[in-house]
């Protein structure tokens, strides 16, 4: 395996029963690429995602993340080996504040010499949390409001703070634009670019044919649960991507797959 691969899958496989949602996904992701995952409603894309990130077990196949093999028991494991997942649920807890949110299940404490008595230490998570506003240009007004309080794309920006936060290896994004406004918009967008110019690699998951050409390096086609098509932006356009999402075409090598 190269030393500039991130991520890599090997005939990853998710059956639930007989139905065959994912079958033989052979990807690879390089540091400080950023790549769409493209496809029509039920293509296999976001359960793709789940046997990445641990929310559910594979069927069969291998993944290697950052050079060592991964077997991630769930969603945790994944974020403490370095992926940071933005899914379409957001995963926020709306009666917290946003320190809270981006520190929930990693807290920082302090006097940890009391033994199994301890105390958040409030401060330390936010400065944190300023640190990854300020590195995504995300702005919150009030970091104390309650997410409950706030607008769907401050809620979906928190979530992509996140990511910026605890300086991951990798970060996922599960169509992170799908129910927002033009303007929460451009400004998600801007993120991805920030992540992008800081050489953060980066998979989105998107049917935004606009915003897939605007941002990233590669596009992945999947269908019936299979890839279909592995195409370099420059080489391609919209056209020919709804081709390979319709199954009008197919690469070569995907063939015998179809």
């Amino acid at each position: 395996m190269s030393n500039d691969i991130i991520l890599e899958t090997r005939d990853l496989t998710k059956h639930y029963g007989g139905v065959h949602a994912l079958e033989g996904a052979n990807f690879t992701l390089r540091k400080g690429e950023h790549v769409a995952i493209m496809g029509d409603n039920g293509a296999g894309k976001s359960t793709f995602v789940r046997q990445i990130t641990g929310v559910e077990q594979r069927t069969r196949g291998e993944i290697i993340f950052d050079g060592q093999p991964a077997q991630f028991a769930g969603p945790l494991d994944a974020r403490e080996a370095g992926i940071e997942t933005v899914f379409q649920t957001l995963a926020l807890a709306d009666d917290l504040d946003v320190p809270d949110n981006l520190f929930l299940g990693r807290e920082k404490t302090k006097w940890d010499w009391l033994g199994p008595f301890r105390l958040l230490d409030y401060k330390a998570m936010r400065d944190a949390t300023m640190a990854g506003l300020e590195k995504t240009a995300v702005k919150i007004p009030n970091l104390n409001n309650p997410i409950r309080n706030m607008s769907g794309g401050q809620r979906q920006c928190v979530a992509i703070a996140r990511t910026a936060t605890f300086h991951s290896k990798l970060t996922i994004m599960d169509e992170p634009t799908a129910a927002l406004g033009v303007q929460e918009t451009a400004q998600v967008e801007n993120i991805i670019r920030t992540l992008k110019e800081a050489g953060e690699p980066l998979i989105l998951i998107s049917h935004n044919m606009r915003q897939v050409f605007d941002l990233v390096d590669r596009i992945i086609v999947f269908r019936r649960g299979r890839i279909c098509a592995n195409l370099r932006k420059e080489d391609t356009d919209g056209q020919d991507v709804v081709a390979y999402i319709t199954g009008a075409k197919t690469q070569p090598e995907y063939a015998e797959a179809e």
